[in-house]
């Protein structure tokens, strides 16, 4: 037992324990229910002769003391442990899913309907709530960046997107289809009465003392409202340059970039392809008391400390636009878009870009060249766009293998000669596994493969000449581009990723 007071010296008359290096006796710990162990939040940990060790944040919890008694038939010795450890031992020996499952079947039981759901998502004990907050907390350990709640018209159906991949974790009746949304439009702050008209809110929760937003979005179907909660925690987001694991070549061309004091860079790709960790983290590196950052995004995603950021509001009249011509008045040294969506937006930025600020933003393309042609389309002029633009990255998030279980393998020399992946000698190839840290998938968190692309002068003049996105990428690979494929080679063989993930993300 790791004691830091073996002489009961804490304010609680009880030893202290690490419980996270505590040797945890699976059987006991799953003895008390899960709905108790959060309720009083404590978990049992081991036997001591005839008694039961609870963890505890609060060892004088008598009521607590009584109900761990009452359902095991034991004597109880508390111990007293850190509560956000207490809270991540909880979800290690107790998953929400058991609990959901218990949920699922009382709320069948009940069934809310018609004017009963707005009752029960404003009463705090209602299964409906503890149903809700489970799915968001279970999402939030789970590490997952959206939740998504389906009706259908059986059941209602909800996935956790997790690096990248949907998955099934839930299903319950369609009898709570409406308690259940109701609970999560009071939440966000929705019109609740409005079921025609998509809708757009926030929440923020506390998870294990981190402060979590969700951003909130509803969209009629044929069997009801579907409902997304992209989940925005920025303790996940990249820290430093480094987290991105741009390799050689495309770290030098990026970093080049962004210290640039002015100038145009664009990071492209789908969405949910990390576009805005790369900008952010390119912002922190710039961002210094001697210059001045403003931001206009929407949504404001995550918000930073000595940046100055711009949250658009339609319905205000505050748009890209509007907004970048009010920044541009204020003196700024660095203007971060959140996309260019129209041409009066990339002209107002391309314009900045021109007379002495650095832009950063995001655009919608496949690869970097592109990234020209699609502005060009925009109705902005070759040569102010040849001007203007420093660089583009293009990027995709692949699914990171999980080290405690990848395993090296071997492949056919023809099919890797066939996709265009050369391994030396003193490199391997992973495969994932699976196993309990991973949730038997073969992977946990995720890699960018990127696409550096630098404006140089014979990519300025393919633009002034209208030249195609293909005649464009040539110019850029004979200048050292590496592309997306070959990055993703390039981080299979360094052991972060596997063949198919690479595949599945990049054309």
């Amino acid at each position: 037992m790791s004691i830091i007071t073996p002489s009961a010296a804490n304010v609680f008359g009880a030893p202290f324990v690490e419980i996270l290096e505590y040797p945890i006796d699976r059987e006991v710990a799953v003895s008390v229910s899960a709905t108790l162990c959060r309720r009083h939040k404590l978990l049992p940990i081991g036997r001591d002769g005839g008694m039961l060790v609870v963890a505890m944040a609060d060892p004088n919890d008598i009521l607590a003391l009584d109900d761990v008694s009452a359902a095991t038939r034991l004597r109880i010795r508390p111990v007293l442990v850190d509560a956000r450890d207490l809270a991540t031992a909880i979800d290690r020996y107790h998953r929400a899913d058991d609990e959901l499952s218990d949920l699922q079947h009382e709320l069948s039981e009940q069934g809310v309907k018609g004017e009963d759901a707005l009752v029960a998502a404003e009463d705090d004990d209602a299964p409906i709530v503890r149903f809700v907050n489970l799915l968001i907390s279970q999402a939030i350990q789970d590490r997952a960046s959206d939740i998504h709640i389906e009706p259908g018209e059986h059941e209602l159906r909800v996935r956790y997107r997790i690096d990248g991949v949907l998955k099934e974790v839930q299903s319950a009746p369609t009898s709570v289809q409406a308690g259940v949304i109701s609970r999560l439009k009071v939440m966000s702050e929705l019109d609740i009465a409005e079921r025609r008209k998509p809708q757009d809110g926030r929440i923020s929760v506390m998870h294990q003392g981190r402060k979590i937003d969700l951003r909130v979005a509803t969209l009629p179907t044929v069997y009801g409202e579907k409902i997304v909660m992209r989940i925005l925690d920025a303790s996940g987001s990249a820290k430093s340059i480094a987290d991105l694991n741009m390799l050689g070549r495309n770290f030098e061309a990026f970093r080049d970039a962004y210290t640039r004091p002015n100038g145009m860079i664009l990071v492209t790709g789908p969405t949910g392809s990390g576009k805005s960790t790369t900008l952010y983290t390119a912002i922190q590196e710039v961002s210094k008391p001697t210059v001045n950052v403003i931001t206009v995004e929407d949504p404001v995603e995550y918000r930073m400390a000595g940046i100055n950021q711009v949250q658009i509001n339609a319905k205000a009249g505050l748009t890209f636009a509007s907004a970048l011509r009010s920044i541009l008045r204020s003196d700024p040294d660095v203007v971060l878009i959140g996309e260019i969506r129209d041409h009066e937006t990339a002209q107002i930025a391309v314009e900045a870009a021109l007379t002495g600020h650095l832009v950063m933003s995001t655009l919608h393309t496949n690869d970097a060249p592109s990234a020209i042609t699609r502005l060009v389309e925009m109705g902005i002029e070759p040569y102010l766009v040849g001007s203007a633009l420093v660089g583009v990255v293009a990027q995709r998030l692949a699914r990171r293998l999980c080290d405690k279980c990848k395993r090296p393998t071997t492949y056919d020399e023809d099919y890797l000669a066939r996709i265009g992946l050369l391994i030396e000698e003193d490199e391997e190839v992973y495969v994932p596994v699976g196993c309990s840290h991973c949730a038997d998938t073969g992977y946990r968190g995720r890699v960018a493969l990127h696409e550096v692309m630098t404006v140089n002068e014979e990519i300025e003049r393919l633009t002034v000449a209208r030249s195609s996105a293909s005649e464009l990428a040539r110019a850029a690979v004979k200048d050292g581009m590496v592309s997306l494929r070959q990055d993703g080679w390039n981080k299979v063989a360094a052991g972060l990723t596997s063949i198919e993930e690479v595949l599945r993300v990049v054309a």
